[in-house]
């Protein structure tokens, strides 16, 4: 197993074509896509063909997917993907009611069957704000996956520690959703504030050894996305990241 690795994590190198080359020799192979790299999907992929790298999955809004899904469909199918997440929403757009997150999954899933009738599979990823109790004492992640029944979960477990929950809680209760994961580490308190409290993979403070044991447990068939929201180095950052993976694989079973 080797991980991808969220190319959101490497938006601060100035050439994105360039890094591509410089992955192989980090023992990274595979990469996740987000809006910064789909400006010319065909030069992309090539660049990923010339250095034997493939993207299994990548991250669309949800505004870009309703307003133009084919051409979301030809960015997925220039560049190979086949699982397709739904990332973020700003802060304006989150609903405050479970009424809200309710029609939100409603929208989602219309996304997830446009996505299914070609071949493709379709999730929500989450942040923290998924996890904040509304007013009738639910929880919009739960309400969000129960109102969108066919789509599927990319969990960054390390939003939902700063949400407030149990991560392994939520892998159990949705083992038969998940479909990747983000794998990120969360620093001391008070350490790297200049990286929004973020740390390399094995150099904070979540037990990853019980986090992966827990996924593998839960499916066989999950993509795992390293990611850092803001790595002061990014190379030096998947560089050791990866090879944090890879001893964290090799130390648990399925």
């Amino acid at each position: 197993m080797t991980p991808a690795l969220q190319l959101y994590s490497m938006r601060d190198c100035a050439d994105q074509i360039a890094l591509l080359a410089q992955l192989p020799a980090l023992g990274i192979t595979k990469v996740e896509g987000y809006g910064g790299v789909y400006s010319d999907p065909s030069a992309y992929r090539a660049a990923m063909d010339a250095n034997g790298i493939t993207m299994a999955s990548g991250h669309m809004g949800l505004n870009d997917i309703e307003a133009d899904f084919e051409a979301t469909m030809d960015i997925v199918g220039t560049l190979g993907i086949t699982r397709v997440f739904a990332p973020y929403l700003e802060e304006k757009d989150r609903p405050d009611t479970a009424e809200g997150w309710a029609a939100l999954g409603q929208r989602l899933n219309a996304a997830g069957k446009k996505y299914a009738d070609r071949g493709i599979t379709f999730g929500w990823h989450n942040h923290d704000f998924e996890f904040v109790a509304q007013k009738d004492g639910s929880t919009p992640m739960d309400t969000l996956l129960e109102a969108a029944p066919d789509i599927t979960w990319e969990a960054d477990l390390a939003w939902v520690v700063r949400g407030g929950r149990d991560p392994i809680d939520y892998i159990k209760r949705y083992a038969d959703r998940l479909s990747a994961i983000h794998v990120k580490d969360i620093a001391a308190a008070g350490d790297n504030l200049d990286q929004d409290g973020w740390s390399d993979l094995g150099d904070g403070t979540l037990d990853w050894s019980a986090l992966l044991q827990a996924c593998r447990s839960a499916s066989s068939d999950l993509i795992y996305a390293l990611e850092h929201d803001k790595p002061s180095d990014p190379v030096a950052y998947a560089t050791r990241s990866a090879g944090a993976f890879k001893t964290l694989w090799e130390n648990t079973h399925d």
